[in-house]
């Protein structure tokens, strides 16, 4: 008999709604029971794409006796992370401040008034990994409610007090420091794994935003923020964690050598580790750094997207109940997918395949020779290599797509997708990519016309229904896409769409000590009001906010905006220095806001050869600091107000440079416009 997440819409949610357990979602039903009952709550969070979920829920919540154990003593609540990142932040503090430490899935005991007073991640059906069995701690929180509820009573309250003082303390009066992007750049550089590429040992994890700030600073002409940054790049995309035959990127590498992944592959690490790989194409030339974004973008449009134009949250690490079981080769599966011996044997030696494999007895793929390495090898030319090793990979999807797929986990998050429609749009202007334009446009439109009902966006779409109050990251990040949208498609509804989620965030989310909120100021009752300005797996709904207002204020001259954006900057300028993986987003908006931003505005029908010529002198490079308006006249009352008041001289399409607060004079001929570009880079 279903419980009471079958009404739910999260597929995560959906997965549980069989369980024996008498599963709540997240509301005021399961508090008011657990009040009545006077039992306290088992809150479990976790998501779909979540191997150690499955593990949990397949030894615990799908057993009968664990269940009515749970039951019998709890009131049991589930939340899908992805849906509610407000309680995952909040109990997730609440869990590294009791153990050192935090995950998925994430078990958390509360009172019955919400505090929480104790807590783990995965527990095991039996004893065992030094930790207890999960029978064990539901019979010793049971016995410690029953005979010494005060002690967890103190304990709730103690760990809630905890949680509120948290928080990052800093002058926000304090002026933004140039000097502070040098030292964080040699920060990055003295952590930096030279051995095997990236930070940290393993688990190791991608860190795009990183990649991003070097990359930024490379444009610039840091050499040694772009060695880094392609050092990095190269070992990641040799394959294991980058699938090498359909594209995308698994979400970390289980291993220092990027070899063997958690096969879980998420949007937002597809979204912004296409960005980097574009980007380090528009520096350096590398067209292996091109294919890697355009294969990633592929992946998305052909496996995460919805026919509506939404993009889907993730894919799950198991199938058929293994783990990368979808993504593993033998050499018997690879003769049958490539009948010519010549295909068959540049895949052996191109990736080093053997019977006994490297991960369990099966092969993840990651390159072992390099092309020049493999022409020798099966003597042809260098040049051929590439277009050879692509078509084969073909083959092998194609095989691979017989295959039993990994689940999709199909619900369409704002933010998420924004973070995919900034690649798509930028991708096609700068690589002349119409049908990524076209994508871009059309996820827009989705997400526009269905999560954002009049002046209030929601966070969450599946099966027709928009569900939950957005969060910060959700109003910044669609800001964000919107505006480099406009740069690609320069539509004004894609502007004013903009201009007026920002008056939307900034009238709903904004702490007045500086920054934002992640929470809408009508959100609904929390143990406290979560404000996270840390950079996680994705940019933090501050930095992005950040960001967002110093781009319209580029385009608007909005002092309040830039005045909003540095105070939110201010707040971690010293922490950033320090830490610069845990604040990257913030340090590419403080570099952002300390650099001349050069705002382009290119007047003249959209069709015409001259304007056609200005915006692809914009658009022949990365110019990180730039923002581009274009309009045909007359220039449209709600369009941005950098088009205003900008003449046709001589009847020709014109284009006008300012910065500072300086213009240059304005200019018809491409030559001239680079010329004036090139001087503010």
């Amino acid at each position: 008999m279903p419980n009471h997440l079958a009404g739910e819409n999260s597929p995560y949610l959906l997965q549980h709604a069989e369980n024996p357990v008498n599963w709540y979602p997240w509301g005021e039903e399961a508090l008011e029971k657990a009040r009545q009952e006077d039992k306290p709550i088992f809150l479990s969070i976790g998501y779909a794409a979540c191997h150690w979920c499955h593990v949990m829920a397949h030894e615990s919540f799908e057993d009968p006796e664990t269940a009515a154990l749970m039951n019998q003593h709890f009131v049991n609540i589930k939340v899908d992370r992805e849906e509610r990142p407000d309680l995952d932040s909040i109990y997730m503090d609440a869990v590294v401040s009791m153990t050192g430490q935090g995950g998925w899935p994430l078990s958390v005991f509360l009172t019955t008034d919400g505090k929480p007073f104790f807590g783990g991640t995965y527990f095991p059906p039996l004893r065992r990994y030094n930790m207890p069995s999960f029978r064990e701690v539901l019979l010793s929180v049971n016995n410690i409610w029953a005979k010494d509820r005060q002690q967890l009573i103190d304990s709730g309250q103690q760990i809630t007090e905890h949680i509120l003082k948290s928080g990052i303390n800093s002058d926000p009066s304090q002026e933004l420091q140039p000097e502070l992007l040098e030292k964080a750049a040699f920060a990055l550089a003295q952590a930096y794994d030279w051995k095997h590429g990236g930070w940290g040992s393993a688990p190791k994890f991608p860190q795009p935003m990183a990649i991003e700030y070097l990359l930024y600073r490379a444009s610039q002409g840091d050499r040694f923020g772009l060695e880094i940054a392609e050092h990095v790049l190269l070992a990641m995309s040799k394959g294991g964690m980058y699938d090498v035959v359909g594209g995308g990127f698994a979400r970390y590498s289980t291993d220092n050598d990027w070899r063997v992944p958690h096969f879980e592959k998420m949007l937002y690490d597809n979204a912004l580790l296409s960005r980097v790989y574009l980007h380090a194409y528009l520096i350096t030339g590398k067209v292996a750094f091109r294919r890697v974004c355009e294969e990633t973008l592929d992946f998305i449009l052909r496996e995460l997207t919805h026919p509506s134009g939404g993009f889907f949250s993730s894919l799950d690490a198991d199938s058929e109940g293994e783990e990368g079981k979808y993504y593993l080769w033998t050499p018997a599966e690879i003769r049958k997918a490539l009948p010519d011996p010549a295909d068959f044997d540049l895949i052996m030696d191109a990736y080093a395949i053997t019977e006994s494999g490297n991960f369990e007895g099966a092969n993840v793929l990651q390159r072992v020779r390099d092309d020049a390495s493999l022409a020798a090898r099966l003597v042809i030319s260098e040049e051929d290599v590439a277009p050879r090793l692509s078509r084969v990979h073909a083959l092998l999807l194609q095989w691979r797509q017989q295959r039993v797929r990994p689940s999709t986990d199909d619900k369409v998050l704002v933010a998420w997708n924004a973070l995919a429609l900034v690649t798509f749009a930028e991708a096609g202007r700068y690589l002349s990519r119409a049908d990524y334009v076209d994508m871009a446009t059309r996820n827009a439109h989705f997400l526009l016309a269905e999560l954002h009902p009049q002046d209030r966006l929601l966070r969450s779409w599946r099966e027709g229904k928009a569900r939950h109050n957005a969060y910060l990251e959700d109003y910044a990040a669609l800001i964000l896409a919107l505006l480099s949208l406009y740069q690609s498609d320069p539509e004004t509804a894609w502007f004013s769409s903009a201009a007026q989620l920002t008056t939307e965030m900034t009238l709903h989310y904004s702490d007045p000590a500086g920054g934002f909120f992640d929470t809408r100021d009508d959100h609904g009752p929390l143990l406290t009001r979560p404000k996270d300005l840390q950079d996680n797996a994705t940019p933090c709904g501050n930095s992005l906010a950040a960001q967002s207002l110093l781009q319209l204020c580029a385009y608007t001259a909005r002092g309040d905006l830039r005045g909003a954006a540095e105070r939110a900057l201010r707040l971690i300028q010293p922490l950033a220095t320090h830490y610069p993986t845990a604040f990257a987003n913030w340090l590419c908006a403080i570099g952002f806001a300390l650099h001349p931003t050069a705002e382009v505005a290119v007047l003249g029908p959209a069709q015409n050869s001259t304007t056609i010529d200005l915006t692809g002198v914009i658009w022949e490079k990365l110019r990180p600091f730039l923002v581009y308006a274009h309009s045909d006249l007359p220039v449209p009352k709600d369009g941005p107000p950098l088009l205003f008041d900008r003449p046709l001289i001589d009847g020709q399409p014109t284009a006008y440079v300012c910065h500072n607060f300086i213009c240059s004079l304005p200019v018809t001929q491409p030559e001239a416009l680079r010329a004036q570009l090139e001087a503010l880079s």
